[in-house]
C-alpha cells in the first residue's frame, strides 16, 4: 500500500508522514529531500541540475546520504531550500527523480510525502491526502523548524508558492480523489489520526 501526502511547504507533510509511517509500520519516503540533495549538489559544483539528478546517488531514510556523504542537516538551510525549489522546476530533474521514486515504491508499504506524489509519482496510491494550512501558520512552522525569522520565511514562502503555481507543476492542485485536510489549528495527532483512518478504510476495501 502507498499513502501519498501532498501539500505546500509548511503544511505539515513531513511530520505527519513520519508519524503515520511509524504508527502503521510503513516505510517513510521524503521525496523533497531528494530534490534538496540535488539542489545542494548544484550549489556545490555548478553542473546542470538534470545531469546531477541522473548521476548522483541519493539515499533517503533516517539520514539523507548524497554520494556517500551525510547531508541530513546541510539540505535544510534556506539557501538549499531555494535551490531545491529551482531544480524542482527543471523537467529533466523531475523525470529522473520521479523514476527513482517509483522504483523505490514498487514493492512494500510506503508513506510518501512531497508536492506532487498523488498526481505524478504515485497516481495509483491507495490513500491520497492533500494537506493545507493558513499561509501565516505555514510560515510560522517553517520559521520554528529552521530557527529563522518568520517574516523572512513568509516572504520566501510567497515567492516559492508563486513559482510553483506558475511552473508546469501540479503542486498546488490536489489529485481529484485526494482527501483535503486543513491542518490550521489542528494538532499533529489529530491530523495523523485522520490519515490512519483513511488507510484502515482503504485496506478494508481492498
Amino acid at each position: 500500500m502507498v499513502i501519498a501526502i501532498d501539500g505546500p511547504a509548511g503544511a505539515g507533510k513531513s511530520t505527519v508522514a513520519r508519524a503515520v509511517a511509524r504508527a502503521l509500520g510503513f516505510t517513510y519516503l521524503d521525496t523533497g529531500a531528494m530534490y534538496r540533495a540535488v539542489g545542494l549538489a548544484t550549489l556545490e559544483n555548478g553542473d546542470p541540475a538534470a545531469e546531477i539528478a541522473q548521476r548522483v546517488d541519493i539515499e533517503v531514510g533516517d539520514k539523507v546520504v548524497l554520494d556517500g556523504r551525510d547531508v541530513t542537516d546541510a539540505i535544510r538551510t534556506p539557501q538549499v531550500s531555494e535551490a531545491a525549489s529551482r531544480v524542482a522546476a527543471d523537467p529533466g530533474v523531475r523525470a529522473a527523480l520521479v523514476a527513482r521514486q517509483q522504483a523505490i515504491m514498487a514493492e512494500g508499504d510506503w508513506v510518501a510525502e512531497g508536492r506532487d506524489i498523488a498526481t505524478v509519482v504515485a497516481p495509483d496510491a491507495a490513500v491520497k491526502v492533500f494537506l493545507t494550512a493558513d499561509p501565516a501558520e505555514r510560515a510560522a512552522r517553517r520559521a520554528a523548524e529552521l530557527g529563522a525569522d518568520a517574516d523572512q520565511v513568509a516572504r520566501e514562502q510567497a515567492l516559492r508558492d508563486e513559482r510553483d503555481a506558475s511552473d508546469d507543476r501540479s503542486v498546488h492542485a490536489p489529485a481529484p480523489d485526494a482527501v483535503p485536510v486543513d491542518t490550521t489549528g489542528l494538532t499533529i495527532d489529530e491530523v495523523v489520526a485522520q490519515v490512519i483512518t483513511l488507510a484502515v478504510e482503504a485496506r478494508e476495501l481492498s
